[in-house]
């Protein structure tokens, strides 16, 4: 299995209904996609210091699976609708993990 996370910090002008927005526009694509074992998406809790406002963690099979998500018309859609005008900067790493959940 592919743990994808996507970390993400905003342009200025990014509103908390923006982001509410978004949380909520993610939430809702991925219980529609199949491919995606486990998702959570949200704000940083900022526990540790750190630069980063986003979060996205998404768990799939494999890199085809990671693929078909990262390419879906759901994900497009929320990106063209929301995160595209939202980020300032972005970061995502792909980590192998064993059996999720």
């Amino acid at each position: 299995m592919i743990l994808h996370l996507a970390f993400f910090r905003w342009k200025e002008d990014v509103s908390a209904a923006d982001v509410a927005e978004l949380t909520a526009s993610l939430t809702e694509m991925a219980a529609r996609l199949p491919m995606l074992r486990s998702y959570e998406c949200g704000e940083n809790l900022r526990v540790r210091p750190s630069d980063i406002d986003y979060a996205v963690a998404a768990v799939v099979d494999d890199a085809a699976a990671l693929e078909t998500y990262l390419d879906s018309d759901a994900h497009k859609a929320v990106y063209d609708r929301l995160l595209g005008r939202m980020i300032d900067t972005r970061a995502a790493a792909q980590l192998e993990v064993g059996s999720w959940g």
